[in-house]
């Protein structure tokens, strides 16, 4: 599914539902107060709600993602300002609260709340409400109810993406075990066929060439010699075709491996002329292209991974690009590391950097 497609379907997540309305009932209350504070009010409620809804559209703690954040804080405060008396505005806090337990650490977000929370205090006491301290205790307690009620739905999520992980990791690696000893098995009776019964078919063949070459030898002897030939020459055909397979399937096994990340498509190509018979390459070149699908799930708004897998003379070269802008510098992190070790372990060398689109680009190149 295309980002933007993806990103009107979060719209609809039910945290953004029950966000909006929260939001309308706090609309409902900016009539209280002074009139000539009103568009103020409107003004700083509307501009909550589409910085709200905004962080749909900016990759999560990213530097626009933060400023949305910004810009609900000051809104939000901004409202308990102008409405001290009301007492519902708070409620925006909470709703931020909520949204920052969906991404940001945890000690992030009880940071941000507590300072949150400490500012509030303060515009309530120095508005003259003399129950500041309790209202800020009781939206406390409800910031901290959505927001370990969040955490625990993310933990949740992050557990079953996990999971999914490790499935299509098992269902990958077991396609393309079951492919290794499907080709080792079409070997074995390569060579069963070559070593046993094509031999066993040439002493034949020499025998029956003996006699047919004596005199008086009858017709029907010539031709068993005859279809002798022809049944060796066939058997040395499918010797040939076992022998010339396609190798393992590595496609089937990639796609596998990307069945967990919807958000990231997986282009793949691969040339022709690529055939990998070595199921420890085979297992190598699946590493290389999960770390990158699970780097680039985390770390970029990419929609898709290209892929493209070749031969340069005897070795195996993989370029790895995504199409998602790279945030500051690139440095290699414990994935990466994993793959130049994993590369370099068999041989290979590998270069990580930036496309001309400034994209990641993975470059690596194996013996085959």
């Amino acid at each position: 599914m295309p980002p933007t497609q993806e990103r009107l379907r979060g719209l609809l997540h039910p945290l953004n539902l029950a966000g909006l309305f929260t939001w309308a009932a706090v609309a409902f209350t900016l009539h209280y107060g002074p009139s000539d504070q009103l568009a103020a009010r409107w003004g700083l409620a509307l501009m909550f709600l589409f910085a709200f809804f905004g962080e749909d559209w900016v990759p999560r703690r990213s530097p626009a993602h933060r400023l949305l954040v910004v810009v609900q804080a000051a809104s939000a405060l901004g409202l308990i300002w102008l409405s001290p008396r009301v007492g519902v505005a708070p409620v925006l806090v909470v709703m931020l609260v909520a949204s920052l337990a969906t991404c940001w650490p945890t000690r992030w977000v009880v940071a941000i709340a507590l300072l949150l929370n400490l500012v509030m205090f303060l515009i309530l006491r120095s508005k003259g409400n003399d129950y500041a301290w309790m209202m800020v205790l009781i939206y406390i307690g409800f910031e901290m109810f959505a927001g370990v009620t969040v955490h625990a739905s993310r933990s949740a999520e992050e557990a079953r993406d996990r999971l999914a992980r490790v499935n299509a990791d098992l269902l990958a690696t077991r396609s393309l075990l079951a492919d290794a000893s499907r080709d080792a098995e079409r070997m074995r009776v390569a060579r069963e066929l070559h070593d046993v019964l094509g031999h066993k078919l040439t002493a034949m063949r020499i025998n029956l060439r003996s006699l047919a070459s004596e005199d008086g030898a009858p017709d029907r002897l010539k031709l068993c010699e005859q279809l002798s030939g022809e049944l060796l020459d066939d058997v040395r055909a499918v010797v040939s075709t076992l022998r010339d397979a396609d190798g393992l399937d590595i496609a089937t096994s990639l796609q596998a491996l990307a069945a967990p990340f919807p958000a990231t498509r997986l282009d793949l190509r691969i040339a022709p002329r690529v055939h990998i018979t070595d199921a420890a390459l085979a297992e190598t070149v699946l590493r290389i292209v999960q770390e990158a699908l699970t780097n680039t799930a985390r770390h970029s708004a990419a929609g898709a991974l290209h892929v493209d897998i070749a031969m340069e003379g005897a070795n195996l070269r993989l370029v790895l690009e995504d199409d998602g802008p790279l945030r500051g510098e690139l440095r290699e992190g414990n994935g990466l590391t994993g793959m130049r070790e994993r590369i370099e372990k068999r041989g290979g060398q590998v270069a990580f950097g930036r496309s001309a689109r400034g994209a990641v680009r993975i470059d690596a190149v194996l013996p085959a």
